[in-house]
């Protein structure tokens, strides 16, 4: 049975003090097609291009096959994309991926200790040519505002092509006002990008206790809007676990350990989704290049499925 609202604010606070865990359309693969007047090495390979599998139900939505199976979520459900310059260019230069984790489940502390590895690790397995090297940073409590004072000197110190900023839960528990939310995280997201910076923003986590707490929701939409406004890639964590809870006679207890922190699985989830965005990103061409000039400088390895066997590929985009 849900919790009050209060009382499930109250346990989410409790469980930040050990922190948490952890739409969009779908890219498509270029054609197979290499200029022979270039010359050099080949670009790096990125696993691996969308693939869908019907859901069950006349108004089922696809899910995405390459995540595991108790992970997969519809890509509307999952994340928004956007281009990600930065971290192109260092896949480009053939330069270790430097990320930046920050918010809820980047502490260190008890069992999501093990969510930057997991990323790691989930990039690397999608980049697999390319060094990736997960940064974590949390402050109990903190807030979009107190986060973004201190990602200043985050990121003179780690060097960043990526920031992966979960963002959103603490300033629910203290009730920031919404648009002092906005207005910081907005403002926040321009200098990273001012300074030739990747974001990805993680919507805050799902339980049935707030879904009808009008404050929350509104929270996950400002978080939302900002994504959009500012063209970052969003990985939207409260709708995709949402749906698993939905699909789960546990509810959201199938991600969820006490007190609203994720689980092992749920951790795991995390990984793989906000990989899966990343993936995604950055297969969108640049914005001014036309033609066959503008699909990703990226080779596709074909997806496989739990079984090992190679998915169809997708349709070629552009002309």
């Amino acid at each position: 049975m849900a919790l009050p609202k209060a009382a499930g604010l109250l346990a989410l606070s409790l469980a930040l003090l050990c922190p948490l865990g952890g739409g969009g359309a779908w890219a498509q693969e270029p054609a197979a097609h290499q200029d022979p007047v270039k010359v050099g090495p080949p670009p790096p390979t990125v696993v691996s291009p969308p693939s869908v599998a019907a859901g069950q139900g006349p108004d089922a939505e696809a899910v995405d096959v390459t995540l595991s199976p108790e992970c997969r979520v519809p890509g509307s459900k999952l994340y928004t994309l956007a281009r990600l310059g930065a971290v192109k260019a260092a896949l480009k230069e053939k330069r270790p991926v430097r990320v930046l984790a920050i918010g809820a489940s980047t502490m260190g502390l008890g069992s999501s200790a093990t969510y930057p590895v997991k990323l790691e690790t989930a990039l690397e397995r999608s980049l697999p040519d390319v060094d990736v090297v997960v940064e974590s940073r949390g402050l109990q409590g903190e807030i979009a505002s107190g986060a973004g004072e201190r990602l200043r000197s985050m990121v003179a110190e780690v060097e960043p092509d990526l920031v992966i900023w979960q963002v959103g839960s603490h300033d629910a528990l203290a009730r920031v006002d919404l648009d002092a939310f906005g207005t910081a995280l907005d403002e926040t997201v321009q200098w990273i990008k001012g300074h030739e910076i990747d974001v990805v923003l993680v919507s805050p986590v799902y339980t049935a206790s707030l879904a009808s707490d009008d404050y929350y929701t509104s929270l996950v939409r400002k978080v939302q809007e900002v994504a959009l406004r500012e063209g970052v890639p969003l990985v939207q964590r409260y709708e995709a676990m949402r749906y698993l809870a939905r699909r789960n006679d546990k509810g959201e207890g199938h991600l969820l350990g006490s007190q609203f922190r994720l689980n092992d699985l749920g951790l795991r989830c995390m990984a793989e989704h906000v990989t899966r965005a990343i993936t995604l990103s950055l297969l969108q061409p640049d914005p001014a290049s036309t033609g066959s000039a503008g699909r990703p400088a990226l080779t596709l390895a074909p997806p496989k499925d739990s079984a090992g066997t190679k998915l169809p590929a997708a349709v070629p985009a552009g002309p």
